[in-house]
């Protein structure tokens, strides 16, 4: 269990975990939800952001030193089936053995009716490419690095039992399972300032299963 000195000491809150927030935020407010159910609330910076900004949001901790509305586990929510339009969960389901973190998933598809949104750690090596071109911005590019050994731990991250890129837990493995669930990979990408985060945003198909 993480105490809540963990993430409110000013460590926690680097220039690029406060960029994966505004990856957070804009994936969240992209599909117009109604009602949303974050799942780890961390410093509490995302949930606060989107009350203030009209946002019907629910939290859920099971860390009782962490002020959020239910305090239940990811694995056996308390919530009807489709209660939500977005149910999200930033850097929380590698905190559990992969098959535990299939159960979460497969909750999550549970009580969303449209979209689930999450973070992982990706531990894949990789080259950033970043070119200035008048009157247009800059063009960015991050290319994978599959075959070389993969990143240590960024940012002093601690407790995870696996990583995309991690030895038996690459790419395709975790996109196989999030199919295998029921999910559409509306989209995936690794935030170019940030590449330790690997997005996903995922649309349930209730009738499939």
């Amino acid at each position: 269990m993480t105490s809540n000195n963990y993430y409110t000491a000013r460590q926690y809150d680097t220039k690029r975990r406060f960029i994966s927030y505004w990856h957070q935020i804009d994936e969240i407010l992209s599909v117009s939800p109604k009602s949303v159910l974050e799942i780890g609330v961390g410093s509490g910076f995302v949930s606060k952001y989107l009350r203030e900004h009209g946002v019907d949001l629910a939290t859920v901790d099971d860390d009782k030193n962490i002020r959020a509305d239910y305090r239940a586990s990811i694995t056996k929510l308390p919530f009807h089936d489709g209660q939500f339009d977005v149910v999200c969960a930033f850097e929380v389901l590698e905190h559990m053995q992969y098959r535990a973190s299939l159960l979460a998933l497969d909750e999550l598809y549970r009580v969303t009716s449209k979209y689930v949104i999450i973070s992982l750690p990706d531990a894949t090596r990789y080259f950033r490419f970043e070119v200035p071109i008048p009157k247009f911005g800059k063009w960015k590019k991050l290319f994978v690095l599959p075959l070389m050994h993969p990143m240590v731990h960024e940012m002093g991250e601690e407790g995870h039992f696996w990583e995309i890129g991690k030895k038996d837990y690459p790419l395709e493995r975790i996109e196989s399972g999030l199919e295998k669930i029921g999910f559409t990979i509306v989209k995936d990408y690794r935030v170019f300032e940030n590449p330790y985060h690997h997005f996903f945003v995922l649309k349930k198909h209730p009738h499939e299963r």
